[in-house]
């Protein structure tokens, strides 16, 4: 079987774990690796591994890369994405997919001009227990949507000395947890439940208004501490915390928190789903276990087994019932459906995996919860 020779873009946090994914796949070959400069790009190779580091013009002209995974801050995924396509390559995206909806629209035609494979990198639908709550209620075992309840919760940023870029609108945008941590919560619930989101009623709060930026390179969930004289004080206008009230098209309500400032929640996505039947529970940091309650009879923990899951579901899970799975195999998950596209050679009709469609809509989705915040109003999305 000839393999499908990949390049990475970008070595932060998900660079690394993309290409820890890619490489589970028997198909897949990370070919190339690229970065800001040669000199990083060398270093970055040799440190995981792979065997042509490069610039991303370089990356580009590699005839045999058939495939590009953009893993860099947000404000380059639109021209590094639109880059990658006007080059004949299939593109994986970090999400946002761009930083406003005009970048996001126009890469959503370029995708479909030219017939490329196209993905957002929504991972956490891959957990297969939310696939199962999926199917269940495709199947009508949930019943009709009564209300959704959800959260997403993380203490990374806990600290006035936690740095990162995505405190600074010109590289992440104007909106920071809602645009990190809630577009994979608002994704995750139209996933489950089919409905769409109309109205957004949303309140920010940024809890550290001062943060100190580490003068010395500091790397994402380190921990690592530095001296006082390595900071220097830097203000902050993007959202430490939100809370979002949401209308859906078949009437009813929901409730979505979102936090990086929450000690000891590491990375927690919480939902609560009830509908006319059943009410699914499922918390991320505990994946493999869906709580199900009934009105009148006893509730129940389904554990993930392929062999007791529906058959959807089943094809995420690689391993029996009691061999736990978690984080890093929703990547590998969603890159199993991507490049079953690949091998095809075009973008399916009816994608199974997260499109650039999918990241303009979660984008639209957090502009709108932006533009709700600014004005403390209802704001149709």
């Amino acid at each position: 079987m000839s393999k499908i020779k990949v390049g990475v873009v970008g070595t932060g946090f998900i660079g690394p774990a993309h290409i820890e994914a890619l490489r589970r796949l028997p198909n897949i070959e990370v070919t190339a690796l690229c970065e800001v400069n040669i000199e990083l790009a060398t270093a970055k190779a040799a440190q995981l591994g792979i065997e042509r580091p490069c610039t991303f013009d370089q990356l580009l002209a590699m005839e045999d890369i058939q495939c590009v995974h953009i893993c860099t801050p947000n404000f380059l995924h639109y021209s590094q994405s639109k880059a990658a396509l006007l080059a004949g390559k299939h593109v994986v995206c970090e999400k946002p997919l761009a930083k406003d909806l005009h970048e996001a629209e126009e890469l959503v035609v370029l995708a479909k001009e030219t017939g490329l494979v196209n993905a957002v990198h929504f991972n956490l639908r891959y957990y297969p227990l939310v696939r199962q709550m999926k199917t269940m209620r495709e199947k009508g075992d949930l019943g009709d949507v009564y209300s959704i309840i959800g959260s997403y919760l993380q203490d990374w940023l806990f600290f006035n000395t936690d740095y990162n870029w995505r405190l600074e609108p010109d590289k992440s945008g104007d909106s920071r947890a809602i645009a990190d941590i809630g577009s994979h919560l608002m994704d995750v619930i139209e996933y489950i439940t089919g409905l769409k989101t109309v109205e957004v009623m949303a309140d920010f709060n940024t809890v550290h208004k001062t943060r100190k930026k580490p003068l010395k390179p500091v790397e994402t969930y380190s921990g690592k501490m530095l001296q006082p004289e390595d900071y220097a004080d830097v203000n902050i206008n993007t959202e430490d915390t939100a809370n979002v009230l949401l209308r859906f098209d078949n009437g009813n309500k929901g409730l979505v928190t979102v936090s990086q400032v929450s000690a000891g929640r590491k990375n927690q996505l919480k939902l609560e789903i009830s509908g006319s039947n059943k009410t699914f529970a499922f918390n991320s940091e505990a994946p493999n276990e869906l709580w199900i309650g009934n009105r009148d009879s006893y509730n129940q923990v389904l554990m993930r087994d392929p062999s007791l899951a529906y058959p959807e579901a089943g094809a995420l899970m690689t391993f029996p019932g009691g061999h736990n799975e978690g984080f890093p195999d929703t990547s590998k998950q969603l890159f199993k459906e991507v490049y079953a596209a690949v091998a095809a050679g075009k973008m399916p009709e009816n994608a199974p995996f997260p499109t650039f469609a999918d990241g303009y809509r979660e984008l639209l989705i957090c502009e709108r919860i932006l533009d709700s915040h600014r004005s403390q109003g209802w704001v149709k999305v």
